[in-house]
């Protein structure tokens, strides 16, 4: 069980940023996801090892993720 979810970004650059993005994210909560990323896509995965599923911290990254991309 995961949580995972594919961003569709406009070129290679900006793709990048996200996964810098993502990454600082991931770091700064001690909580690491699977990045899948190509020219204009990154796939994230979370899920906790520990508890063999999703925990707590991968609904909290996760939706710091999607706030990158999200309207306000």
């Amino acid at each position: 069980m995961a949580i995972e979810r594919t961003f569709q970004l406009a070129g290679f650059l900006e793709t990048m940023a996200f996964v810098n993005a993502v990454a600082y994210i991931a770091q700064r909560h001690n909580h690491h996801p699977e990045l899948r990323v190509s020219f204009n896509r990154c796939s994230v995965r979370w899920q906790t090892h520990d508890v063999h599923g999703i925990s707590q911290a991968d609904f909290d990254c996760a939706a710091r993720v999607d706030a990158l991309v999200s309207p306000e």
